[in-house]
């Protein structure tokens, strides 16, 4: 059996991104609803991708599925909170990445929440495996722990 898990400082992570949280990620219990947290891992990654030129949703011969994902959650988030997600690479291989993402209380020192996304890029029409394009591979290597 594995350790309990324990939220990750800032440290541990390359970059961040700030995302606004909104009045309908609030569930009835008065904070953000599970099911957001993996929108913001999405976010977190695609956007980074995005803006460096690794990914091109809408016509780019490459794209990312995700094929695993995990969160832990250490302390609530709520609107009208702003959240960090910090972002690293944990692992790649020929074909795939594990991103590992942190949420944070903006200014927190510690997550809030914490997990992974492992995406496995294919050949958009074929959807078959395909090695990691060089604009991809650069910003995995920038974003490697």
């Amino acid at each position: 059996m594995s350790a309990k898990p324990t939220p990750h400082p800032r440290s541990a992570f390359r970059v961040f991104r700030s995302i606004p949280t909104r009045w309908a990620d609030n569930d009835l219990y008065g904070h953000v609803n599970n099911v957001v947290y993996y929108s913001w891992f999405d976010t977190a990654v695609n956007a980074l991708l995005i803006e460096r030129g690794a990914l091109d949703i809408h016509q780019g011969e490459t794209v990312g599925f995700v094929v695993e994902t995990q969160c832990n959650y250490f302390a609530p988030l709520a609107f009208p909170q702003t959240v960090e997600a910090g972002l690293k690479v944990a692992h790649a291989g020929r074909s795939s990445v594990r991103y590992e993402i942190g949420l944070f209380a903006q200014g927190a020192g510690t997550a809030a929440a914490q997990g992974h996304f492992v995406h496995v890029y294919v050949d958009r029409a074929t959807r078959k495996p395909v090695r990691l394009p060089p604009a991809l591979q650069a910003v995995v290597n920038e974003l490697r722990a």
